[in-house]
């Protein structure tokens, strides 16, 4: 999957980005094993190396609310979502960029800030306590190329 952001704004420098298509129950998406819920601490993220794509998997709550969504901060162009902030805004589950304080709806990846502004969600799983993530294959290849297990750096 290419990394690069699409910018979709009048101002070129607010990238944004699509979300993958699929729900967590399509049979056809290939799901990748990241990690165990109870490695995610309540209320927190982790950020994972995915198919080459760095993502971060928040969860909310004690339960096995989790979310899918880039690690990259379009604003201050670095790969820090995965250690915001997590909370609520009107009841949405958003996560604070720790740099300049933007946050991002987690469910749909819109900027609350400025609504021109995306990042990438993913389909995303608890099964059997652990986290699992779909992720689009990059261009010429098929989701049975992907890897069963995620990348270690």
């Amino acid at each position: 999957m290419n990394m690069s952001i699409e910018n979709n704004s009048v101002d070129s420098s607010r990238p944004k980005a699509q979300s993958v298509p699929g729900s967590s129950t399509d049979p056809g998406l290939a799901w990748i094993d990241v990690c165990g819920l109870e490695d995610i601490w309540p209320n927190s993220g982790a950020a994972a190396l995915v198919a080459g794509v760095q993502i971060a998997i928040v969860r909310v709550g004690d339960a096995d609310t989790v979310y899918a969504i880039s690690n990259f901060d379009p604003f201050s162009e670095a790969f820090v979502i995965a250690r915001g902030i997590v909370g609520d805004r009107a009841g949405r589950a958003k996560i604070a960029s720790p740099i300049f304080k933007q946050s991002f709806d987690l469910e749909t990846g819109v900027c609350l800030d400025d609504a021109q502004v995306m990042l990438t969600t993913y389909p995303v799983r608890v099964r059997d306590g652990r986290v699992e993530v779909v992720v689009a294959p990059p261009a010429g290849t098929s989701a049975g190329d992907l890897p069963a297990a995620p990348l270690r750096p």
